[in-house]
């Protein structure tokens, strides 16, 4: 009976050390960036690992009065490439948590 109390002793221990590293992987996917172009370059967006948009650069040579809708159609693609980009990195960094474990749902 004594030997079942300890192995769940440990493996609590165990569980609050992932939940650590967990919460520490995730404090930096939030704080790291990811940036993404698009039109050869003359659109650069930044995004952080919350997901927000925190920059965007454009070329004076696509600001174009006549054709706002290419623009448009630029900075969407490099943001939805650098949010593509977060997703990827959180999935593979927060992956490494679930490996082997099969919850629905998670990551």
């Amino acid at each position: 009976m004594r030997g079942g109390m300890g192995n769940m002793n440990n493996m609590m221990k165990q569980m609050q050390k992932m939940q650590k590293k967990m919460m520490q992987a995730q404090e930096e996917l939030h704080n790291s960036t990811f940036e993404a172009t698009s039109g050869g370059g003359m659109v650069k967006v930044v995004v952080n690992g919350k997901k927000e948009l925190v920059d965007i650069e454009l070329n004076e040579e696509v600001v174009d009065p006549d054709d706002v809708e290419m623009l448009q159609d630029l900075i969407l693609a490099a943001t939805n490439e650098a949010l593509k980009q977060v997703d990827d990195k959180t999935n593979e960094t927060m992956g490494q948590f679930t490996k082997g474990l099969n919850i629905p749902g998670m990551f």
